[in-house]
């Protein structure tokens, strides 16, 4: 059983709290690569792409201990693992989908704020 950290548990901001949690660099992703349906590791590595093994292995069970994801293991040999969203998991795809929707369509000017921003940095620093 995983040990709870019970300051997490005892967090009194739980926008903090949870964005902390699928904010990283990974969980959306994940999440993202879930929602067409239940997907064996191998499949999630394949199409999310450049991460590795264990951070993919933390990720899924930081999004199962948050309930976000269902971990499933067939007692086969060799050990089958499925990995699906959870109703917890799939009510957050809404909310997902128009932070992604939004990222996309502004990248382009946070793009050009960060150029112009590095721009005036280096001219007061010349």
């Amino acid at each position: 059983m995983i040990e709870m950290d019970q300051r997490v548990v005892d967090q009194q901001c739980p926008i903090r709290d949870v964005l902390d949690r699928i904010g990283d660099q990974w969980s959306l992703l994940v999440l993202a690569a879930l929602q067409g349906g239940t997907k064996r590791f191998n499949e999630l590595m394949r199409e999310i792409g450049d991460i590795s093994k264990q951070m993919l292995s933390q990720t899924l069970k930081r999004l199962e201990q948050d309930g976000f994801v269902l971990r499933t293991l067939f007692p086969e040999v060799p050990p089958r693992v499925e990995y699906a969203l959870t109703d917890l998991g799939r009510s957050f795809l809404e909310p997902m989908g128009g932070l992604v929707r939004w990222a996309d369509t502004h990248h382009q000017s946070i793009v050009a704020a960060r150029r112009q921003y590095a721009g005036r940095i280096t001219e007061a620093t010349a």
